[in-house]
C-alpha cells in the first residue's frame, strides 16, 4: 500500500489521502504510477543481482472496472521485463462482490496473463461462498480486525481458524494482515496462516532501505 512522503507532514498513510484522490478523480493516475514505479524498482533490483520478488499492488474500484487496465498492466510488465508471475493484484472483498459475474470475467483475464489475484480485507464483506469458489484467486488476506481481536475476543480465534481451514480446502493461501505482536504471530502460525505481514516484522520502508535488507537476505513482512 502506497504512502505519501509529504514535505511538511511526513509520511501520510493511505487511509488519509486515497479517499481524497478518489473524490478528485485522480485515483487511476495514482494507481498506474504505483504500478509503473513498483515494476521499475523490481527490475532495478533484479539487474543488481537480487532475487525476483512477488509484488502485490492494490487495485481501486475505478481501475478494476477500466477496460484498459489489462493492456496497461501487460504493457508495463513488458517495458520492464517483469514476469507476469511476479505480479499480484489485490482487490477488496467488497469490490469483488459488487458484481460477482463481472469480477469473475475480469479476474480470469488477468489469470490468463499469468498474474495472480488476492482478495484483500477478507472477512469484512458479505462474500457469497459459491462465487468465492469461482473467483480465480491465489490468496485471501485476512482483515487486520480479526488479528487485532485475537487477544480479546474468543470468537475471533474460531473465525480465523475456520477461514484458514476453508481457504486451504479451496487450495488458497492465507495472508494475515496487521500482525503487531509475537503472540499474534504465534497464534496465526498455529492456525496455519501461510504468510504474515505487519509492524511486528517491519514498518513501511523506502526502496533503498528495502534493497539493503534484501542484500542482507533479511526478509520482512512475511513468515
Amino acid at each position: 500500500m502506497v504512502r505519501w512522503q509529504h514535505p511538511t507532514r511526513g509520511l501520510v498513510p493511505p487511509m488519509e489521502f486515497i479517499p481524497i484522490a478518489e473524490e478528485l478523480g485522480r485515483i487511476e493516475q495514482i494507481g498506474e504510477w504505483v504500478l509503473r514505479t513498483a515494476c521499475a524498482q523490481a527490475a532495478a533490483w533484479q539487474r543488481s543481482g537480487l532475487p525476483a520478488l512477488r509484488m502485490a499492488i492494490n487495485v481501486s474500484a475505478r481501475q478494476f472496472h477500466n477496460p484498459a487496465l489489462e493492456s496497461v498492466v501487460a504493457q508495463v510488465l513488458a517495458e520492464h521485463g517483469i514476469a507476469a508471475e511476479q505480479l499480484e493484484l489485490e482487490i477488496t472483498e467488497s469490490l469483488s462482490m459488487k458484481n460477482p459475474e463481472e469480477s469473475i470475467r475480469i479476474l480470469a483475464s488477468f489469470k490468463a496473463l499469468g498474474i495472480s489475484i488476492a482478495i484483500d480485507d477478507f472477512g469484512t464483506g458479505y462474500s457469497n461462498l459459491a462465487y468465492l469458489c469461482q473467483f480465480p484467486v491465489r490468496r485471501i488476506k485476512l482483515d487486520r480486525a480479526f488479528v487485532c481481536a485475537l487477544g480479546s475476543q474468543s470468537s475471533s480465534h474460531v473465525i480465523v481458524e475456520a477461514i484458514v481451514a476453508m481457504a486451504h480446502k479451496l487450495d488458497l493461501l492465507v495472508v494475515a494482515e496487521g500482525v503487531e505482536t509475537a503472540e499474534q504471530r504465534d497464534q496465526l502460525l498455529r492456525y496455519g496462516c501461510d504468510e504474515l505481514q505487519g509492524y511486528w516484522f517491519s514498518r513501511p520502508v523506502d526502496a533503498d532501505t528495502f534493497g539493503a535488507l534484501l542484500q542482507k537476505q533479511t526478509w520482512i513482512g512475511t513468515c
